[in-house]
């Protein structure tokens, strides 16, 4: 009998045990680790790229080169997603990081999970390329003679991110603990952020700002589609159109374009007909983003002008010159 009552308390001690064990250690949820921990890092990643992409862009306008001509379309399109991006993105990263460190307070296996520690060795193999590739572009540019403060900026931006986020990520991984650095870099990375955003909205303005400028930007297109027409008029015909109306062609389905804001006709006026003078005009909303080298777009009529403008009204004067366009019997003969 004793013994009996003896097995029986055993039994009980050890199955108490047991049930306080399951109590206090909560069983892995596997799926939700890999979830969050991917989640982390792709938004880790993209907000790199994206804070990364705006700063190139902002050092684009602010250190012009004149070996690479500045389009406003792609330039401000491509600010304009990193922007977007930062927004979305980048609150979803803090947030993530954020609810995994409360996970790993209350559940301290999960931050010694594989899936965890093969995606920060992954982050900080990566981090190390970007580092090593970095300073080996710095040297090549250097040897080859093309060191400017453009490229300069653009090399340490790129090392201020990557080393940020390698520094960060080696100092988490050799500890056993959390690191203290998460509000730190919480913190510090959202100023930087905010302050990349923020000069973004300087270099590229408002939305409504944004508009108008596509406005511009259509407008300089419709004149380089006119002035490819006028050329070919006159390869046709040996004569200058009279109105821009002469240029429509039910054939080739051409109709002169009219202004996308106002609705208006564009101005066209012959200041020569015998040397084949001409002026289109426009009024635009703002300055063309460079003096040296305007809006130019490859349109129909390739970029052969220049086609800076400056706010309100404005003209483009033109010439044919007549042996690079000679009429077209002439060319056929």
């Amino acid at each position: 009998m004793l013994k009996k009552l003896y097995n029986r308390v055993i039994n009980k001690r050890f199955t108490d045990a047991k049930i306080m064990e399951n109590n206090i250690i909560p069983k892995r949820n596997i799926p939700r680790d890999v979830f969050l921990h991917l989640l982390a890092i792709v938004t880790l990643y993209w907000s790199s790229v994206s804070f990364v992409t705006v700063l190139w862009q902002m050092i684009n306008y602010f250190f012009q080169d004149q070996l690479n001509y500045f389009y406003y379309e792609s330039f401000s399109g491509l600010i304009r997603f990193g922007v977007s991006s930062l927004f979305i993105v980048f609150p979803v990263f803090l947030i993530v990081s954020w609810y995994l460190n409360k996970i790993y307070a209350k559940e301290a296996q999960v931050r010694e999970s594989k899936i965890r520690k093969w995606l920060i060795y992954l982050t900080l193999f990566i981090a190390a390329l970007v580092i090593i590739g970095d300073f080996i572009a710095v040297i090549n540019f250097f040897l080859g003679g093309e060191v400017t403060i453009r490229f300069i900026l653009k090399a340490l931006s790129v090392l201020l991110v990557a080393g940020f986020v390698f520094g960060y990520y080696l100092d988490d991984v050799r500890k056993e603990s959390p690191t203290k650095l998460a509000k730190p870099f919480a913190w510090a990375s959202g100023v930087l952020v905010v302050a990349a955003i923020a000069g973004a909205f300087f270099v590229i303005g408002s939305p409504s700002t944004a508009r108008l400028m596509q406005f511009d930007s259509q407008k300089v297109y419709d004149l380089q589609n006119i002035q490819y027409q006028i050329v070919n008029y006159w390869q046709s015909k040996e004569k200058m159109p009279n109105t821009l109306a002469d240029l429509n062609d039910t054939i080739s389905g051409f109709t002169a374009p009219t202004d996308p804001q106002s609705k208006e006709n564009y101005e066209y006026k012959i200041i020569d007909a015998e040397k084949l003078s001409f002026e289109l005009c426009a009024v635009f909303n703002k300055e063309a983003a460079n003096k040296d080298v305007g809006n130019l777009r490859i349109g129909p009529a390739g970029i052969d002008a220049n086609w800076y403008h400056p706010a309100g009204r404005y003209c483009f004067e033109r010439t044919i010159d007549k042996q690079l366009y000679p009429p077209l019997e002439k060319t056929v003969k």
